[in-house]
């Protein structure tokens, strides 16, 4: 199961707010890692959260028994990087709040298996929203059995 994970934007504080929106949860300034990073929490039975960091953040290990430090670089392109996270909002309401933040999203489905809202935050780090209806085809696709299915019908011939 994930517990959390961490992003970087150029406006940690407002992109955590959104996500913690989506959830219906709260954010919070995160300061262990770095100066200005935010934490979105869901607030729901598992604590998941998302961190988020300023852009150009990279974690760095430390020597010995010290904790891994966050540190500011140049890098501000895209990222692999990604997160599928649940919301209790229905497709239209998370349309509307990408809308309202001019970030793109669309409904995509994914292996021809389960529906997703493709989200770009900041129109650089993508997220996938999943309505509860798209929790219940995800739940089904990745599944052990699920997931072998979907990999048959998209293997090439």
């Amino acid at each position: 199961m994930l517990f959390h994970l961490s992003i970087a934007a150029h406006d940690p504080q407002h992109v955590a707010e959104v996500i913690a929106e989506f959830w219906g949860g709260q954010a919070y300034p995160f300061p262990p890692v770095t100066p200005g990073s935010w934490i979105a929490l869901a607030g729901d039975d598992r604590a998941t959260a998302i961190e988020v960091y300023p852009i150009g953040t990279v974690l760095r290990e430390e020597d010995g028994d010290a904790d891994a430090i966050g540190d500011h670089t140049e890098q501000t392109a895209f990222t692999a990087t990604h997160a599928a996270i649940a919301t209790t909002l229905s497709q239209d309401e998370v349309l509307a709040i990408a809308a309202r933040e001019g970030w793109s999203a669309k409904y995509r489905k994914r292996g021809g298996a389960f529906g997703v809202i493709e989200l770009w935050i900041e129109g650089r780090q993508m997220v996938e929203l999943l309505t509860e209806e798209m929790q219940a085809e995800y739940l089904t696709a990745m599944s052990g059995d699920g997931y072998r299915a979907m990999l048959k019908a998209v293997a090439p011939a």
